[in-house]
């Protein structure tokens, strides 16, 4: 017997491709039924009912779900979303979490694939991982990945943002062998006419305003970021997904200046 999709994962696929924000338009919705060659019963309907009912209707007549796998993979053909490419993550992210329970997933590529199917919805939040493909979408420095894969496999984006910050402080105590934290770390490391880490020759006037922007930058970052989301608590400091990500992205930033920098000879 062919597989077949149940109702319950044929109304989260059409809740996920027809998303009011990050979904499908109405016109586009038609044209891939009309690609998939699949009835569009009910076009006055909501794009989700709409999407839906059709779902059924065609999965009942043809008893598979070949029609609607067509579908999925017209609708998450990249180069549609050439002209807003901001549109296709999100609609990935939300389509592989109603995916998931069928054992299936679309890859960043567009391609359809079949995957170990989920029974919760947390593993389904887990499988999509919103938050780390878009950091490794945006090449995020592994060291800033690496100190908050716990916390980005269940998207707590307020740890996350903690435990990267964390990161930049453990990289300049190795480099260094000092043992302090924070603001008194990044003084004794890299502040002064000769600080033990330089991020470039210290040549100029220009090199030298350079350097200490960067402690100022990384001070400001451990002020700003890792201090409130160690003290307070976490209801009173929101982090949400685009929050982190500038915040991570910041980070790595940070990491690949350190990770070019020099240690100048002392004499």
């Amino acid at each position: 017997m062919a597989k077949m999709f149940t109702q319950m994962q044929l109304q989260a696929i059409a809740d996920a491709l027809a998303d009011t924000s990050e979904g499908l338009t109405g016109s586009e919705i038609h044209h891939l039924l009309l690609t998939s060659k699949i009835v569009d019963i009910d076009p006055p309907a909501t794009k989700r009912h709409r999407l839906y009912n059709a779902f059924v209707t065609c999965q009942n007549a043809m008893q598979d779900r070949r029609n609607i796998l067509a579908f999925i993979r017209y609708a998450m053909k990249p180069e549609q979303y050439a002209r807003r490419p901001e549109r296709y993550e999100p609609m990935r992210a939300n389509l592989n979490r109603a995916l998931a329970f069928a054992g299936l997933a679309v890859e960043e590529s567009g391609k359809l694939v079949s995957v170990e199917q989920v029974q919760t919805l947390t593993e389904a939040q887990r499988r999509a991982r919103e938050l780390r493909a878009d950091l490794e979408f945006r090449r995020v420095h592994p060291d800033v990945i690496r100190f908050c894969k716990e916390e980005l496999v269940k998207d707590n984006y307020f740890h996350a943002v903690l435990e990267a910050t964390k990161s930049v402080a453990d990289k300049i105590r190795h480099k260094t062998g000092l043992t302090e934290d924070g603001a008194t770390l990044v003084d004794r490391a890299l502040a002064g006419d000769l600080p033990l880490i330089a991020i470039n020759a210290l040549s100029d006037d220009t090199e030298r305003s350079e350097q200490r922007g960067f402690v100022n930058l990384v001070k400001g970052i451990f002020g700003m970021f890792r201090n409130p989301t160690a003290h307070a608590p976490k209801i009173k400091w929101a982090v949400d997904k685009d929050d982190a990500e500038e915040v991570l992205t910041l980070l790595s930033i940070v990491h690949k200046r350190l990770d070019g920098s020099r240690m100048p000879p002392r004499v």
